[in-house]
C-alpha cells in the first residue's frame, strides 16, 4: 500500500512546559461542565438523567481511549513528557484522583437528586424492598421467561477459569456456599448478562403500581440468583464491569486490505487489556482483589459505586415515558428563505450560495441535494466523504440507488472512524456490490473532511455543485449537533473540491487549491500566516482580532501564535467546547485571550475561524479542530465564506451569540479550572434558545 506519508509542523525551539494544560485533565474539566449539566434543577427532570448518562458515556470513552493510552505508555516504561510537562505517571495519577471524585459525584447525584426527582413525578425505579407481592410474582415469572434460558453461569475451578468478560458488558460476580451435583465446592461463580437482556424493564400496567414503575435487570437477579445454583447457599451476588483498551491496531503500511485487517481486528476490541474494573459498593474486599488480580489490575483501577455500574443503559428511560413537561421543548428545524419556495436546487444554487445551521435549520436540505442529484438524469456523477453516517442512513441508501441507476458514485470511505468501523465496512461492501466506486484514502491520514461534489450536465457542458460542512453526514446527529453546511456552485471552490477529491483517488502531486485550506499540506502554515497578519496589523495600528470556535484547541505551534498576538494587543476570543492546552489571561503571555465554553442542549461541534483582516473581514468554516492530529494526520479542509451576507450570518450566528451567552457559557480560568459565566445586571442571553426563537419553529 505504500509507505506512510508523514506531515510534521516546522521545527521550533522547545516550548515552555508552563504555557500548556494537560489534555486528560482538560477533558475531565469538560465531563464536569457536562455533569453540572445534570446538577442544574433548572433542566428538565428526564433531560438530567440524558446528561447523567452522557458524562458515563465520556467517561467510558475517556477511560478506552485516553487512560488505556497512558497505561499503555506506562508498561512501556515511557517516562517523556507532554508539553505541559507531565509525565505518564504524573498523569495517571492525577486522573485517577479526578475520575474517582467525579464518579463519586454523579453516583451522589443520581441517588440523592435526580431519581428523587423522578419519583415525585411519577417516574419511579423500584428496589427490591418496595415490591408489592404482584409484583414479586411478575419479576418471578420474568426471570424464568426472558432471563434464564439465556443466562449461563459459569463456576470458578481448574476446569472452568476465569471468562474472559466483553468490554463494558454487565456481570455479576456470585459468591457460594456448599456442593454441587458433582461434589465441587467451588466458591465463586461469573454470571455474564446477555445483551438481548435491556438493562431497566418497564412493568406493565396492572402491576404497576405507578403509571411509569421501572426495575433495574440487576434487581431481578439479585432476587433470583439462587435459581441458578441449585441446592447451594449464595453468600453474595454483586455487579461488575470491566473497561477495555478499546483503540483498534492495523498496521496500515503492512496490510494488503485494510477493510479485510479491519474485519479481522474488530471482534478482538471487546477484549483487549483491561483498564478500569467498576463493582457495585456492597462487594466484599476479597471478591474485589480476585476479579483485580484476574483482570491483571491494581486496586487504583477499582472504581466502587452505589448504584448500577452502567448509567449509559438509563439513556433509553426517557424514550419510554411521555411526559413532555420533563423533557426539552420540541422544535421544528427551519429553512432558509432561498430554499422555502425551491423546486430545483441547482437553479437556486446557481443564483447564490445557501448556508444552513443545525440543529436550528433543517439537515433535509443537505439529503435532498443528494437525493435529486441521484433522481436528475443531468446528473453524470456524485463523489462524496463518508466519516460518520450511522447503521440507517438515508444518504448512503441514495449513493446506492444513484450507482445502481448508472451514475458514476464515488465514496471515500474512511474505514478507521473510531466506533464507526463496522457501520463503514459494511455500507463500502454495499456501495461496491452496485458498482460504485469505493476507495478509502490515504494509508495513515484519516479522512476527516465533509464534502460532496455533484456534476450536471446543463446546455452542453457540465457543471459542479458541492456541499462542504462542520458536521457529519448523520441525521441523527443532524438534531443533536450544531453544524454549518454551505451548498454552493462557486466555480473556483467547486474546482477546489474536485482537486482534493483527485487527490484521495488517484495518484500525483498536490495542486494548489485557489481558496480552500487543506490538511495536512497547507491548513497549519494558512492558520499560523492568518495570526501573524493580525499581529502585525495590530502593530500598524489597523484592526486587529481573531474569534475562533472549534471542539479543541491542542496544537503547542498554533498556541505559541496566539500568545504572541496576545502580545502585540491582538483581542483573541476562543470559544472552545472541550479540551484546551491554552492558558488565558495570565500577564504578559496572554492577557488579551479569553476562552469560553458553551454546554447546553445541543453539542457544540461548529468549527469557525474569523480573522478581522484589517477591516476587511474574512470568515473561514472547516470540519478541523486545532489539534496536531488535524492538522498533520488527517485529510481537512477549512473553506472560506465568500458571499459577504451570509459571511456576517455566521458571525452574528456561530460566534456572537456564544460571546453574549451568560446563561451556558464557562470562562476558563488560567489554571485550566472554569467558572460558570454570571449575568450580573444585563438580561440572562442563552445563544441556543436564542438561535431556536431565530431560525426553527417552537413545537
Amino acid at each position: 500500500m505504500g509507505n506512510k506519508p508523514k506531515f510534521e509542523p516546522r521545527r521550533v525551539p522547545p516550548l515552555p512546559p508552563e504555557h500548556f494544560l494537560n489534555r486528560e485533565l482538560q477533558a475531565l474539566e469538560f465531563n464536569r461542565r457536562v455533569l453540572a449539566q445534570a446538577e442544574e434543577k433548572s433542566t428538565p427532570a428526564l433531560e438530567r438523567l440524558k446528561f447523567l448518562c452522557i458524562v458515563s458515556s465520556n467517561m467510558d470513552e475517556f477511560f478506552e481511549i485516553r487512560v488505556a493510552g497512558v497505561k499503555e505508555q506506562l508498561k512501556l516504561g515511557a517516562a517523556a513528557a507532554d508539553p505541559d510537562g507531565l509525565t505518564p505517571r504524573e498523569i495517571f495519577a492525577r486522573v485517577t484522583e479526578v475520575a474517582r471524585a467525579m464518579v463519586d459525584r454523579q453516583y451522589a447525584l443520581l441517588n440523592e437528586s435526580i431519581l428523587p426527582a423522578l419519583s415525585a413525578a411519577g417516574i419511579r425505579f423500584l428496589r427490591r424492598g418496595e415490591w408489592s407481592p404482584a409484583q414479586q410474582e411478575w419479576v418471578r415469572e420474568f426471570f424464568f421467561r426472558e432471563m434464564m434460558p439465556v443466562l449461563t453461569p459459569i463456576g470458578l475451578d481448574p476446569a472452568h477459569p476465569f471468562p474472559r468478560v466483553f468490554n463494558k458488558s454487565l456481570n455479576f460476580a456470585v459468591e457460594l456456599d456448599g456442593r454441587d451435583a458433582f461434589g465441587r465446592d467451588s466458591r465463586a461463580a461469573i454470571v455474564q448478562a446477555p445483551r438481548v437482556l435491556p438493562r431497566v424493564i418497564r412493568l406493565p400496567r396492572g402491576v404497576a403500581g405507578g403509571e411509569h414503575d421501572f426495575i433495574f435487570l440487576t434487581s431481578i437477579l439479585h432476587a433470583h440468583v439462587g435459581e441458578l445454583f441449585s441446592g447451594m447457599n449464595v453468600v453474595g451476588c454483586h455487579q461488575f464491569r470491566v473497561t477495555r483498551n478499546s483503540d483498534l491496531f492495523v498496521e496500515e503500511e503492512e496490510v494488503k486490505d485494510l477493510r479485510k485487517a479491519l474485519q479481522g481486528e474488530l471482534p478482538q476490541r471487546h477484549l483487549g487489556d483491561a483498564v478500569r474494573l467498576e463493582v457495585d459498593d456492597t462487594m466484599t474486599p476479597g471478591m474485589s482483589s480476585f476479579l483485580l488480580e484476574q483482570l491483571g489490575l491494581e486496586a487504583v483501577d477499582l472504581y466502587r459505586v452505589n448504584g448500577p455500574v452502567n448509567l449509559v443503559r438509563l439513556m433509553s428511560v426517557p424514550d419510554q415515558v411521555d411526559r413532555p413537561d420533563l423533557k426539552f421543548r420540541p422544535f421544528q428545524p427551519g429553512l432558509p428563505k432561498a430554499l422555502e419556495k425551491s423546486k430545483d436546487i441547482f437553479e437556486t444554487l446557481r443564483k447564490g450560495d445557501v448556508l444552513l445551521h443545525r440543529p436550528y435549520q433543517s439537515f433535509a436540505p443537505v439529503i435532498d441535494f443528494i437525493r435529486d442529484a441521484a433522481r436528475d438524469p443531468q446528473v453524470v456523477a456524485i463523489k462524496q466523504t463518508v466519516y460518520r453516517t450511522g447503521t440507517d442512513s438515508v444518504i448512503m441508501q441514495t449513493l446506492i440507488d444513484a450507482a445502481r441507476a448508472g451514475k458514476e458514485v464515488t465514496v471515500v470511505v474512511e474505514l478507521m472512524a473510531r466506533f464507526d468501523e463496522e457501520a463503514n465496512i459494511n455500507w463500502a461492501a454495499k456501495l461496491e456490490d452496485v458498482g460504485a466506486h469505493v476507495v478509502y484514502g490515504v494509508v495513515g491520514l484519516k479522512t476527516h473532511a465533509k464534502m460532496a461534489l455533484v456534476v450536471r450536465r446543463e446546455e452542453g457542458r457540465l457543471m459542479r455543485y458541492v456541499h462542504l460542512g462542520t458536521g457529519n453526514y448523520h441525521p441523527r446527529t443532524a438534531r443533536l449537533y450544531t453544524d454549518f453546511d454551505l451548498l454552493s456552485s462557486h466555480p473556483e471552490i467547486c474546482a477546489d473540491v474536485n482537486e482534493v477529491f483527485q487527490q484521495l483517488t488517484g495518484l500525483g502531486k498536490a495542486s494548489k487549491l485557489r481558496h480552500v485550506w487543506q490538511a495536512p499540506f497547507s491548513m497549519h502554515q494558512r492558520v499560523l500566516d492568518s495570526i501573524e497578519n493580525e499581529i502585525r496589523n495590530a502593530r500598524a495600528g489597523k484592526p486587529a482580532a481573531i474569534t475562533a470556535k472549534m471542539n479543541a484547541l491542542l496544537e503547542p505551534i498554533v498556541i505559541e501564535a496566539l500568545y504572541k498576538a496576545s502580545q502585540a494587543g491582538v483581542k483573541v476570543d476562543l470559544l472552545v467546547r472541550g479540551v484546551c492546552a491554552l492558558r488565558p489571561g495570565v500577564p504578559k503571555l496572554s492577557e488579551n485571550i479569553r476562552v469560553r465554553s458553551l454546554v447546553g442542549r445541543f453539542l457544540e461541534h461548529t468549527r469557525v475561524f474569523r480573522f478581522a483582516n484589517g477591516g476587511d473581514e474574512k470568515v473561514w468554516l472547516s470540519s478541523a479542530d486545532w489539534m496536531d492530529r488535524n492538522f498533520f494526520r488527517r485529510i481537512e479542509l477549512a473553506f472560506p465564506v465568500v458571499d459577504r451576507k451570509l459571511a456576517r450570518r455566521i458571525v452574528s450566528e456561530g460566534l456572537k451569540p456564544y460571546l453574549d451567552d451568560n446563561a451556558q457559557s464557562w470562562e476558563m480560568r488560567s489554571d485550566g479550572t472554569y467558572v460558570r459565566r454570571k449575568r450580573g445586571r444585563g438580561r440572562k442571553r442563552s445563544a441556543q434558545a436564542e438561535l431556536l426563537a431565530l431560525l426553527a419553529a417552537q413545537g
